[in-house]
């Protein structure tokens, strides 16, 4: 990935409906040369898709949280394929330190949240965990805002 690819791929992390014109008169660079290049990230990969990113209050969860997961054994893997059955489950990301994962978890209700967290607590090899409710979103650099 050359220095062109990482300013296009912050354009389109931006707004990915931008036209290959606007793309092409950012960069300086010809339309030709940023269709190739975008070719090019999606065939090796590294484009895997493009998707919609909502306001946290755009849809109706009314309650989204992050539980932390301490894992015992060599159980991750099993634990993160079973929480992608959970539709609450919006995310699953490894870490280090005294927690292995972090799982995001948006929930209609306080009792929906309170019973996928038990079911997560449950799971075979979960020794631990640790759940915060999130109040708001006031940054994030996940979407543009506006």
């Amino acid at each position: 990935m050359d220095e062109l690819d990482r300013k296009l791929i912050v354009l389109l992390r931006q707004d990915a409906r931008r036209s290959i014109s606007d793309l092409a008169v950012d960069l300086k660079v010809s339309r030709a040369t940023v269709r190739s290049h975008i070719d090019r990230l999606q065939k090796s990969g590294d484009i895997v898709g493009y998707t919609v990113i909502l306001r946290a209050d755009a849809i109706d969860q009314a309650v989204r949280g992050i539980s932390m997961v301490a894992i015992e054994g060599p159980a991750k893997d099993r634990i993160v394929r079973a929480l992608g059955g959970y539709p609450q489950v919006t995310a699953v990301h490894t870490t280090n330190g005294r927690w292995d994962i972090v799982v995001e978890v948006n929930a209609s209700s306080l009792t929906e949240f309170d019973d996928v967290i038990h079911r997560i607590r449950l799971l075979p090899g979960v020794s631990g965990s640790e759940t915060s409710l999130l109040l708001s979103t006031p940054r994030t650099t996940r979407a543009r805002s506006g």
